[in-house]
């Protein structure tokens, strides 16, 4: 993910505030602009620099340092975000007015022009990422967990109990944070009228180059598409619950309990591949995990595995700054936050970082393959002014990430040494259980990121009382995933502050959007370079004209609206589900063979 691709820009974009003169011209305009790249050039990488200590070294003092921060960035870009409002009668060249606008609505939570309100807003801020970095439960003195440890259980458990243990014992941490994250929203929807816009939700949706209302029926619109395939998944993998735990754990109708399908969010299902895909087949997946597991790999090695890729299509080399300043290996004497991000630091002087805590597995495998997906992509655009420094929008930015994981086909693996070619043939063979695995992951998280900025901005629009925001949370998971609470939630219970976007003020349709666009750049690309077979066995891996197209799109930053970066790489403007549908079509054919004769739906 890439979150403080956004945060640090909106403190990039610091001000001193115009000279207050009562008539502006179009040099006034340009020579904002150029104060404001060269003040972004010089500042940006210090507030860069404070929010990765705030995350990699979590102490009283680095959180107090990055409220400072936080507070100070914040008021300097409102009041340059207030001057590009100064220029908005005069007739620009195109470029200059995209650049104002999005000087204008570069905000995820902003504060009125206040400092008392402002300075609220960083501390609470903080403290809610602080809450989530460092949280933990104890059930007693001696059995203590935080995120890691239950999450083992969680991914890894067959145990009912020990999942519900598990599942419950993290909620515990969204519980304090209910009344902070209000009074956050509260003050973020007063500066977001301030700066002239309906509230919190007019903001975050009038980043996409078209009307609010227009993205929210294109979005919709989209899932339509593909809801058949996911609940066919849903479907199948209910039943094969069913058979392994029977109907006091979950009944073969209806939701399925959050606790047993293998992740703490119920946002993946992949780490009960082998409960929902129990098929006979001559042919093999590839086991990643036992791979790394058997070759020793480090996790640096990992991480030099992923850059090949990219090097393989013709993009330059990591520079040394990022081994040296990156984190790989969560450290023993500190609290960080292990949520696996990437930073744009200082891209100028190629300060560019990743930061997660990496386990030696295939999910971690995939996450760096993602992770530098962001880092080549700050790469690719570094040229262009600071205020276009961003991707074409916040889903492309994810899309890319993503688009490298489906060339990790059995022929890739075969290829960088991590199957023989009998294995990846073996693995071929039985196509369906490919699928399986991805979509476990892929399919199953397009519901959950349409879903979770639905109850977002039900809440920034004041739709629901604080007794409902819990109920409500449940009621969009039921409705878009099929997934219900697997006991009777608390009244105190704020279960949305135990997804780390929520409290980290991360917008998520980028993740709804990068799961339909990923697909789309990955048809494209195969069908530039020639490939000649079933979509999901196309890797794009060591093919330049691949690597030239995607860097054409990727160096256009956001200095075009999203669309035509779109354009640029598949040929039209139009946001589709077609290419996931076509991806998976085999194993949507197989699904409804499966599912003939069950009670599908919920």
């Amino acid at each position: 993910m890439s979150k403080y691709l956004s945060i640090t820009l909106s403190l990039l974009l610091i001000l001193s505030c115009s000279d207050g003169a009562d008539t502006v011209t179009e040099q006034d305009a340009k020579d904002f602009l150029a104060e404001v790249e060269e003040k972004a050039k010089t500042e940006g990488p210090v507030y860069s620099s404070a929010f990765w200590i705030q995350s990699n070294f979590i102490t009283y003092d680095s959180q107090k340092v990055a409220a400072d921060f936080s507070k100070r960035g914040t008021l300097e870009a409102l009041e340059q975000a207030r001057t590009a409002s100064t220029f908005d009668d005069l007739d620009l060249d195109a470029s200059d007015r995209r650049a104002l606008n999005i000087i204008k609505n570069g905000f995820v939570m902003p504060p009125p022009l206040d400092d008392e309100l402002a300075g609220e807003m960083a501390s609470i801020m903080t403290e809610l990422e602080s809450m989530y970095g460092s949280g933990s439960h104890c059930f007693a003195e001696d059995d203590c967990y935080d995120l890691e440890a239950f999450e083992n259980i969680i991914d890894n458990s067959r145990s009912p109990d020990e999942l519900l243990k598990a599942w419950s014992g993290w909620r515990e941490i969204g519980k304090p944070m209910k009344a902070k994250y209000l009074r956050m929203v509260d003050i973020g929807n007063q500066g977001a009228q301030d700066l002239g816009f309906d509230g919190l939700s007019d903001l975050w949706f009038s980043q996409y180059d078209m009307p609010a209302s227009e993205f929210s029926e294109t979005v919709d619109r989209v899932y339509e598409d593909l809801k058949p395939l996911y609940e066919a998944l849903q479907c199948h993998v209910r039943a094969e619950l069913n058979d392994f735990y029977g109907d006091e754990v979950v009944e073969n109708e209806g939701s399925i309990p959050a606790h047993i399908l293998g992740n703490m969010w119920a946002q993946s299902w992949a780490n009960i591949y082998d409960i929902a895909y129990q098929e006979e087949s001559t042919g093999k997946p590839i086991n990643i995990t036992k791979v790394i597991e058997d070759k020793g790999l480090t996790e640096i090695e990992m991480v030099e595995i992923s850059e090949d890729f990219f090097l393989s299509l013709g993009f330059e080399p990591l520079s040394d700054t990022f081994w040296e300043r990156s984190l790989f290996i969560k450290p023993v004497d500190r609290g960080v936050v292990c949520h696996a991000s990437a930073w744009d630091i200082d891209s100028a002087n190629q300060d560019l970082r990743i930061k997660m805590c990496i386990d030696k597995n295939e999910e971690d495998f995939s996450t760096i393959h993602h992770e530098l997906g962001h880092i080549f992509y700050y790469q690719a655009y570094k040229d262009q002014p600071v205020v276009f420094q961003r991707g074409a929008n916040d889903g492309f930015h994810e899309a890319v990430g993503d688009l490298l994981t489906l060339s990790i086909t059995p022929n890739y693996l075969e290829q960088i040494g991590f199957a023989t070619s009998e294995e990846a043939e073996s693995a071929k063979q039985n196509e369906v259980a490919f699928l399986m695995k991805k979509a476990l992951d892929s399919v199953v998280a397009t519901p959950w990121t349409l879903m979770l900025d639905k109850w977002r901005m039900a809440v920034f629009n004041g739709d629901l009382s604080d007794d409902e925001l819990n109920d409500y949370w449940w009621e969009l998971r039921e409705k878009y995933q099929g997934v219900k609470a697997p006991n009777d939630r608390p009244a105190d219970a704020f279960d949305p502050g135990a997804k780390y976007h929520v409290p980290g003020n991360t917008p998520y349709t980028r993740y709804y959007l990068a799961r339909i666009l990923q697909y789309q750049f990955h048809e494209s690309l195969c069908e530039q370079i020639g490939f000649d077979g079933p979509l999901h066995e196309c890797s794009i891996y060591n093919n330049e004209v691949a690597g030239d197209s995607l860097r054409a799109m990727l160096s256009l930053g956001q200095s075009k609206p999203w669309q035509d970066a779109l354009e640029n790489i598949i040929g039209t403007r139009e946001l589709s589900g077609t290419s996931m549908l076509n991806y998976y079509a085999p194993l949507k054919e197989w699904l409804d063979e499966k599912n003939q004769g069950r009670s599908c739906g919920w």
